[in-house]
Formats: C-alpha cells, sequence, structure tokens
C-alpha cells in the first residue's frame, strides 16, 4: 500500500529532492540523535513535504505511516525537537536529524526509543 501524496508539490528545493532514494511508499527514513549527548533518540519517517518542513521551520516533521499524516515531535506530547542540523547520506536513502530534544523522545515516555538492548554473541579473541 503506498503513501497518499497529501502534498504532491512540495517545495522541497529540486536539487535536495532529486538526491533522495525513497522507499515504494514516497519515504525516506530519518534517523534522530541528540545534539548534547549524541544518543541516537528515534527513527521515524519523512516524505518530501515533512523534510521541506524540518529544513523551513527547524520543527522536526515526520510523515505517520499509521495514521497517514505529518506530525511535529511534541505539538502534542510537549516533547518538542528543535533541529540543528540535517544530513543526507551518502546513498541518500537515510537522514540523520540532530536535535535539542525536550522531554523525552519516546511515545513510551522514555528519553530514547532503544532500550532494549538485545544479546550478542562475540566471537573469542584469544588464540591460545
Amino acid at each position: 500500500m503506498s503513501v497518499p501524496e497529501l502534498a504532491p508539490r512540495s517545495a522541497l528545493d529540486p536539487a535536495i529532492a532529486a538526491r533522495l532514494k525513497r522507499t515504494p511508499d514516497g519515504l525516506v527514513a530519518a534517523i534522530v540523535r541528540e545534539h548534547g549527548s549524541g544518543d541516537v533518540l528515534m527513527l521515524a519517517w519523512m516524505d518530501d513535504e515533512a523534510l521541506h518542513r524540518t529544513l523551513t521551520t527547524g520543527r522536526a516533521t515526520y510523515y505517520s505511516r499509521s495514521r497517514r499524516e505529518y506530525w511535529v515531535k511534541g505539538a502534542t506530547s510537549g516533547h518538542h525537537q528543535y533541529v540543528r542540523s540535517v544530513a543526507l547520506d551518502c546513498d541518500g536513502d537515510a537522514l540523520l536529524l540532530t536535535v535539542d530534544q525536550v522531554g523525552a523522545a519516546c511515545h513510551t515516555g522514555t528519553h530514547t526509543c532503544f532500550t532494549d538492548d538485545l544479546p550478542v554473541t562475540l566471537p573469542r579473541t584469544d588464540t591460545a
């Protein structure tokens, strides 16, 4: 199922839009990290319009795949993200937002969405 075009004529700079490699739904992954701590806070999704809004307002704006609508982080929760910088990865298929986070980043109320560590079996390093 594809994302409906809510903003078919996004004002995103065409040079930036041309560099994006989107999913079949027209989305790009947005990884969010905190400016002060460097903590990875969350992963969200953006389309051209969400990226345009983020770049022009300084407020992190995402596209909700489940609700099929745009949302500004903190608009309902009060846990705002003020954007310091946005970088595009070398392949054009992911964005890195660096933000000043006010309150919890995760909808569960935690500072970061990455709280569940998984077990990793490391290879032995001894040669004896």
